[in-house]
């Protein structure tokens, strides 16, 4: 007797042993979307001294590191992205202009002696007067120490309390200074920082000629607020930064909006399972409650593989774990509908279980190594969030591996003989198939047709984008998306004349019933504040709940990798079809592909819904899960394809025996779809529907656009391929219908 059921027992046991003791010793690391906060990206840029190199951002790392923790900011995480990009993210910091300016400021501080006042190609200092200045005599790099300090005694206000390295060259620079008369500018020391006098204060009249003041201390006043001598504090203790840093993306969002999203996935997901569970069972009886066990297990073993990974959970990759709930149930199905057709009265149940499993690998290692490359490009070209998606998306497929070829077989093979074959729902070939066994179509006869309908969809989808155009978000564009909630509704007419009188006349404006959305290619900071103010009237209670900006020079390239990761999904697909079946069959997945593309793209279009980051990262999971379906569908011809048997014969075969699997398949994913349109937000929602759309024409597409291209690509390519080795050929009959 064989013990691989045995052992195959002890390993599942074990993962779910482990991932439970992940899931309840380890917290989940919560990305600033979902937490709320604020992200900032710099790129780093040549100075005239320094090259802005790897070397040169680490070092700007290290200050605006200190500058972070200065600022009093609960776990800030800062990371080098590529060779001159810093990520900043601060959690809990929802004033991006003070992040921004404290932060990514270059900080060159000096300490100059004045030479004189009322030069047109001076410096102004803080009082707008014109000073000429002579050579820096202390840098930013002679200071020791910087804090911010406030004295009753002293009168009202806040200094900066300056304590140097070099105590001879503070008292040199000032006493040439005390040399001068008083009243003469040439009696000032200015405090010069990033090329602006911050302070320029006259010498005490009791400090000697040539002695100057001794110790190694000094104060630099001015009417400061506490927030504005600890920034300046900040900035001089943290030292320069050694290149000028350019903010090229900003991200901030609310807590509320962040907990919303949170509630809203866990709804959607609960409510997916539930309806995929019932529905798994319906189709599969006792087999389909086994299935959605270990799909329960599955999410268990995908949530604690991120967090043992110290993944980042963020709203994108919340929508990806959602939605990989309902793609789990691919690998149950293609077992469940093979072990269908291999029973009969001579070859029992758990036989026929055997043979599900092994003959259903092909075509389940095929179609998640299709997913997975989708994913992996989204993981390397995607830009913030949606990395989050490319990675929950990878995790969710290889869990799903173990949930369906691990631990449902151990839970099926230990009831298998102990249930009837009907209580199984394993004996019958349910009422589709069954249906489809006896009507017998065969669509390849009107392959032509088909296609011609596939190409005026296209051509429909094509006019929407060269009318309607796409909407493409700030993401590719560059600029700033700001969006205010309300506590009560405001006209979009007087949204419009808000933001007008705000100074942003050419922002455009959405108003919805509980908050306006402002995007502008040129929107600053200052601007968003006077926008907040202008629709305080009009919308009582007003708060900014997201914002987002991106520089152009990032949403260029940003644009370009959207277009390079869909053209290498395209071309990568094409390769591995060609390379695990034939040219002809990757040539006809990719026709298929674009179509399905093309289409959801036009849809959006004619509808003018957004196009961001989210969008490409549905895009790339369409072709995936496209090209799942057509891998299923291609492996089966590859069986079903012989001397005696026609190609087109053999591609209807397919089609009518993978179509169960199909249907069950877009059902359990469509489920999950459909809760995250009704509990998601708007981003969700647009995801939800693309995805829906995607999904719909990813299953027609196989049957009506790949099954008839093949065959009428298939005289340029006339060998039958030979069949697997160590795989029994399915056996078309008729059943029961008794199995829903």
């Amino acid at each position: 007797m064989s013990r691989a059921p045995v052992w195959r027992a002890v390993a599942a046991l074990a993962v779910i042993a482990i991932s439970l003791a992940l899931a309840f010793t380890t917290a989940p690391r919560l990305g600033l979307d979902l937490r709320g906060g604020t992200q900032l990206v710099f790129e780093a840029k040549d100075s005239p001294t320094v090259t802005a190199d790897s070397a040169a951002t680490d070092r700007a790392l290290d200050v605006l590191r200190q500058r972070a923790d200065a600022l009093g900011v609960v776990d800030p995480t800062l990371v080098r992205s590529g060779e001159k990009r810093i990520i900043v993210e601060l959690p809990g910091v929802l004033d991006p202009r003070q992040a921004a300016e404290v932060i990514g400021r270059t900080a060159q501080l000096a300490f100059h002696p004045v030479l004189g006042s009322g030069d047109p190609s001076g410096v102004r200092d803080e009082n707008g007067g014109l000073l000429k200045l002579g050579p820096p005599a202390i840098t930013g790099d002679g200071v020791r120490d910087a804090v911010e300090q406030s004295d009753p005694q002293r009168g009202p206000g806040w200094w900066v309390s300056i304590e140097f390295r070099d105590a001879d060259a503070w008292q040199r620079l000032t006493g040439a200074a005390a040399c001068e008369p008083q009243g003469d500018p040439q009696r000032r020391i200015a405090i010069v920082l990033d090329a602006e006098i911050i302070s320029s204060p006259p010498l005490d009249p009791s400090i000697p000629c040539r002695t100057g003041i001794p110790g190694a201390g000094a104060d630099i006043t001015g009417s400061f607020t506490h927030e504005e001598a600890r920034d300046l504090a900040v900035l001089i203790k943290g030292g320069a930064l050694p290149v000028p840093l350019t903010l090229v993306e900003q991200r901030t969002v609310g807590p509320t909006l962040g907990a919303e999203a949170i509630d809203a996935s866990a709804k959607a997901a609960v409510a997916g399972l539930l309806l995929t569970a019932v529905f798994i069972v319906a189709v599969y009886r006792v087999s389909g409650l086994l299935a959605a066990l270990a799909l329960a297990c599955y999410g268990l073993i995908s949530y604690a593989a991120l967090v043992a990974m110290g993944a980042t959970f963020t709203l994108p990759g919340l929508a990806g774990f959602v939605l990989a709930i309902g793609m789990a149930i691919d690998a149950n199905v293609l077992v469940f509908e093979r072990a269908r057709e291999e029973h009969d009265s001579r070859r029992g149940l758990r036989r026929a279980l055997d043979l599900g499993f092994r003959n259903a690998w092909s075509a389940i290692a095929d179609s998640n190594v299709t997913t997975l490359i989708a994913a992996g490009l989204l993981f390397w070209l995607a830009s913030g969030p949606v990395k989050g998606f490319g990675v929950t998306l990878a995790i969710g497929v290889l869990a799903s591996l173990v949930s369906a070829m691990l631990i449902t077989r151990v839970l099926v093979q230990g009831v298998i003989g102990r249930i009837g074959p009907r209580a199984s729902g394993l004996a019958s070939q349910g009422v589709v198939r069954t249906w489809l066994a006896r009507r017998n179509p065969r669509l390849m006869a009107a392959r032509r047709v088909w296609l011609a309908i596939a190409g005026g969809l296209a051509v429909v989808a094509v006019a929407g984008l060269a009318v309607r155009g796409l909407n493409v978000g700030v993401e590719f564009t560059g600029g700033r998306l700001v969006e205010f909630a309300t506590s009560k509704p405001v006209p979009a007419d007087v949204a419009g004349q808000a933001v007008t009188r705000a100074g942003v006349p050419s922002a455009v404006v959405q108003a919805t019933d509980d908050g306006v959305t402002v995007r502008a290619a040129r929107l600053g900071l200052d601007e968003v504040a006077r926008i907040e103010q202008a629709l305080e009237p009009h919308g009582g209670a007003v708060s900014k709940t997201r914002e987002e900006f991106i520089g152009p020079s990032l949403g260029e390239e940003l644009r370009r990798n959207a277009l390079i990761a869909l053209g290498v999904a395209v071309a990568m697909q094409l390769l591995y079809l060609a390379a695990r079946f034939r040219w002809t069959f990757g040539v006809a997945t990719v026709l298929a592909l674009l179509v399905d593309v093309i289409v959801v793209a036009g849809l959006f279009a004619w509808l003018g819904k957004p196009i961001d980051g989210i969008f490409v990262a549905a895009m790339l999971t369409i072709v995936g899960y496209s090209v799942n379906d057509k891998v299923v569908v291609f492996d089966r011809v590859r069986e079903l394809w012989t001397a005696r048997r026609g190609f087109a014969a053999a591609v209807d075969g397919a089609i009518v025996q993978t179509l169960p699997r199909t249907v069950n398949t877009g059902l359990g994913a469509l489920f999950i779809l459909v809760a995250l349109m009704v509990f998601g937000g708007d981003s969700l929602r647009d995801f939800a529907m693309a995805l829906v759309a995607g999904i719909v024409m990813g299953t027609l597409s196989s049957a009506f656009v790949a099954g008839p291209a093949a065959v009428v690509l298939a005289r340029f390519d006339r060998r039958p391929p030979a069949p697997p080795a160590g795989r029994t050929a399915p056996r078309d009959r008729t059943g029961t219908g008794a199995v829903v």
